[in-house]
C-alpha cells in the first residue's frame, strides 16, 4: 500500500491528489492521510472535498503500520534495539524523482509539485473535470458572474499577487516575493502581443495593489463568496486567456486548468529559496527575472 499524506494548501493539494491519480492508474494500491499533515498547521485543513473528489481515506492503524509508530511498550523497546522500520518518503527536493512512481509500499510526504508526477493523459483528463467546476456549481453572487463574463468578452489576463504570509518573518526566508518590476515587465510582455489586454488582478492584498496597478485596464477582482472563495477565484483565473504567475501553486493550477494553445504563460525564474523547483516549470511558461 502506498499513502500519500495531504497537506498544505488548495494548489499543494491538488498536486498531492494528481500524484494519488497518477499512481492509481498504475494499478497501486494508494490511499491519502488527510488527517497527519495538518495537526501542526492551524491555518489549513483539507480542502478537495469542496471540488465534490473523494479519495480512499488511510486509516490511523494504516498510517501507524507504515511509520511503525505503534506506542505500545514492546514496539518502543524494539525500537530502541532494532531501528524503527519506517516505509515513510520525504520528498527531499523539488526535482522530479521518478522512482517515486514505482513504488508499491510507502508513506509519502511531500508537495510532489511538477506535472511529471502525472504524464498518463487519462489521468490528466480526469483531474481537469474534476477541478475545472461549471460556474452553477461555485459562485452564488452577482459579483463573481459579472466579473466571468467580463474575463470572456476581453482579452483577459489572471495576474496573482501574494503577499501577506509572503512578507512574514516566518517565511520569508523560504519564498521570493514577486517585485514590482517582475509584475510591470510581465505586464509589458502580454501588452507587446496584446495590446488590448485587460488584467484581473487576483490578490491577499487589494490595498497595495491599488496602489500600484492602476488605469482602465487593471481590475481587482473582490467576492463575496464564502465557503468557496479559492475555488471561485480559481475558476475566473483559470478562464482568463493568459496568466501571470506568483511563485504559488494556486497559480500554477490556475494556469494550467486553462488548455488553451494560444495563452501566454509568465512566471518568476525562481521559485523558492531553500531547494530546487526547476521540474515545477512546464513547456508552456515563460520565465522572467524575478
Amino acid at each position: 500500500m502506498i499513502i500519500i499524506q495531504l497537506k498544505g494548501g488548495l494548489g499543494n493539494q491538488m498536486f498531492q491528489y494528481a500524484l494519488y491519480k497518477e499512481l492509481r492508474s498504475r494499478g497501486k494500491e494508494v490511499k491519502i492521510d488527510d488527517v497527519t499533515g495538518f495537526v501542526d498547521d492551524e491555518l489549513r485543513t483539507p480542502v478537495l472535498q469542496r471540488f465534490g473528489i473523494e479519495y480512499d481515506r488511510a486509516t490511523r492503524e494504516e498510517v501507524v503500520k507504515l511509520t511503525d509508530s505503534k506506542m505500545d511498550i514492546f514496539s518502543r523497546i524494539r525500537r530502541k534495539l532494532t531501528g524503527r522500520k519506517t516505509c515513510r518518503i520525504d520528498e527531499e527536493s523539488g526535482t522530479f524523482n521518478p522512482d517515486i512512481l514505482e513504488l508499491d509500499e510507502a508513506y509519502l510526504v511531500g508537495y510532489w509539485q511538477s506535472d511529471k508526477y502525472f504524464r498518463n493523459e487519462d489521468v490528466i483528463a480526469q483531474l481537469r473535470q474534476e477541478f475545472q467546476k461549471r460556474p452553477q456549481e461555485i459562485m452564488t453572487d452577482s459579483a463573481s458572474w459579472a466579473t466571468l463574463q467580463q474575463i470572456e468578452c476581453c482579452q483577459s489576463v489572471s495576474l496573482h499577487i501574494r503577499r501577506t504570509d509572503y512578507i512574514d518573518e516566518e517565511h520569508n526566508h523560504i519564498h521570493n516575493l514577486c517585485t514590482e518590476k517582475y509584475y510591470k515587465g510581465a505586464i509589458d510582455r502580454i501588452r507587446s502581443q496584446y495590446p488590448s489586454a485587460v488584467f484581473f488582478i487576483f490578490t491577499d492584498d487589494k490595498e497595495w495593489c491599488r496602489n500600484h496597478f492602476r488605469g482602465p485596464n487593471f481590475f481587482v477582482v473582490e467576492l463575496a463568496e464564502k465557503e468557496n472563495t479559492d475555488i471561485a477565484e480559481m475558476l475566473l483565473m483559470s478562464s482568463c486567456k493568459h496568466h501571470i504567475c506568483a511563485n504559488s501553486s494556486f497559480s500554477w493550477w490556475s494556469a494550467w486548468l486553462n488548455d488553451s494553445p494560444e495563452k501566454m504563460v509568465i512566471v518568476p525564474n525562481k521559485w523558492i529559496n531553500n531547494r530546487d523547483m526547476d521540474d515545477i516549470y512546464t513547456d508552456r511558461m515563460t520565465k522572467m527575472a524575478i
